[in-house]
């Protein structure tokens, strides 16, 4: 699948505070929400657990590894990507975790949670309490959708799956916060994400990703409030970005949401879907209304395929008299094959093959192609002007004409020489009977002058030689 999408993202520190008294902020996402771009398709966003060392280490070192990961292997592209990619970049950042560790006790620990969309779909993995949830616009809140959201890997949602809590009471215990499942450093047995396949995505979905911070109240956790603020009652995603910003200001935990609103979706096959404004990017900040969209310089283009613009329409690199040159591309001419010909073509001399046929056209200062597989051209070659300005053409049957009458000749007095009897040298065999050889006597032939048949001959070809002086 092809996609066209814009995101948003919120990074809060809530109300909770550090040693010192400062906001303490221990969430980290892939991309950050200032770097967020229309061409992203990778998403990573981690909660570092609280009260443990370093929760924001853990946090910042998976996403970074995962999405080293995942990009140096070409994967941000809208391509293949399997089960086994998402593996092999988890397995890097256990990697990336294990070297940071400090050998403390508590060890620091970060939450999961990863969105990838490709040409099959969106491939989503997480592990702990924070979420994930795919989202389809109603014109209300009860007619909005949640098609799926993660299940937490919590104590929680493991008493209420035993039934040995209902989800009201799991809403009212102190509790919450204890996860079962977390990417934590030199682990004995790594746990496993849960990992989940989409293939059904529309124009107009909407993934979210979330830390539990945005969830504290009972109307989050239920999905409530987040059918009302994804309903197309709120018109537009900058709307339901401030709003969340708004009704999390005051939560107590720190907490951090991506929003992935996916605009258009087009098969596999067709060109990458290009967004109107690549360059608009939202980032909410702190305890503040969402601000206007933000510009950025333009990124490079890339050899990604874009949409051919239509006709009418040019790019700003596009020359303006794009539409109307002549972009045919001529062959090679013979010889020079390899190599590009700028500006008039030049006339190319035909080849002769031991046979004498031609094994090139005659281009006669066109870009005619050269024979090709061997096959030489029939084109007739166009004879040129001599010194004394007859063609090659005209003199033609003069020459066969003379080389005729010089060949006749010459076969004829052979003939004369052969059967006169008087210029040979051999002598006839004996006959072996006196009856043969009397016959022979009779049939004998009349001599002939030599000289007489020189001087024929001398006649001919002055005759012949002298009208063609005339």
């Amino acid at each position: 699948m092809r996609y066209k999408l814009k995101a948003y993202g919120i990074y809060e520190y809530g109300q909770r505070k550090d040693d010192k008294g400062e906001p303490h902020q221990e969430d980290w996402t892939y991309p950050l929400p200032q770097d967020l771009k229309p061409t992203d398709r990778t998403f990573i966003l981690c909660d570092g657990m609280g009260g443990h060392d370093a929760g924001e280490v853990a946090s910042s070192t998976v996403c970074q590894a995962l999405s080293y990961a995942i990009l140096n292997d070409g994967h941000d592209a809208e391509g293949i990507f399997t089960d086994a990619d998402l593996h092999k970049g988890l397995d890097e950042a256990f990697k990336a975790l294990d070297k940071r560790d400090t050998g403390a006790v508590l060890k620091m620990g970060t939450t999961m949670t990863f969105l990838k969309l490709h040409n099959e779909g969106a491939t989503i993995a997480h592990m702990g309490d924070s979420r994930v949830y795919h989202i389809r616009p109603g014109k209300d809140g009860p007619s909005t959708k949640i098609l799926f959201q993660t299940e937490d890997h919590s104590l929680i949602n493991d008493l209420v799956k035993s039934e040995l809590l209902t989800r009201e009471q799991a809403l009212k215990t102190g509790q919450k916060n204890v996860i079962t499942r977390a990417m934590q450093p030199n682990m004995e047995r790594r746990p496993y994400a849960d990992v989940h396949h989409i293939t059904d995505i529309r124009p107009g979905d909407y993934f979210y990703m979330c830390s539990d911070g945005m969830l504290e109240a009972e109307e989050m956790e239920s999905g409530e409030h987040i059918k009302n603020i994804f309903s197309n009652i709120i018109a537009t995603p900058q709307e339901k970005a401030s709003i969340l910003t708004k009704v999390t200001a005051l939560n107590h935990d720190n907490h951090s949401a991506i929003i992935i609103h996916i605009e258009d979706v087009a098969p596999g096959g067709a060109p990458r879907l290009m967004d109107d404004d690549p360059d608009d990017t939202t980032q909410i900040l702190p305890h503040s209304s969402a601000p206007a969209p933000a510009k950025t310089a333009a990124p490079a283009k890339t050899a990604a395929p874009a949409k051919a613009p239509e006709q009418g329409n040019r790019t700003a690199s596009e020359p303006k008299s794009a539409t109307n040159a002549d972009t045919t591309q001529q062959p090679p001419v013979c010889g020079n094959a390899g190599k590009a010909t700028a500006g008039a073509p030049q006339q190319q001399k035909p080849e002769v093959n031991a046979h004498g046929q031609s094994t090139a056209a005659e281009t006669g200062g066109s870009n005619a192609p050269a024979a090709q597989n061997g096959k030489a051209d029939n084109t007739q070659l166009q004879p040129q002007p001599n010194a004394s300005g007859e063609s090659a053409k005209k003199r033609t049957p003069i020459v066969f004409v003379i080389l005729t009458i010089i060949i006749a000749i010459m076969i004829t007095t052979l003939l004369v020489n052969i059967f006169g009897g008087s210029g040979s040298k051999t002598e006839p065999s004996k006959p072996s009977t006196e009856k043969v050889d009397k016959s022979k006597k009779k049939s004998k032939p009349r001599k002939r002058s030599k000289t007489s048949h020189r001087q024929t001959f001398q006649q001919c070809y002055d005759r012949l030689f002298n009208a063609r002086g005339n």
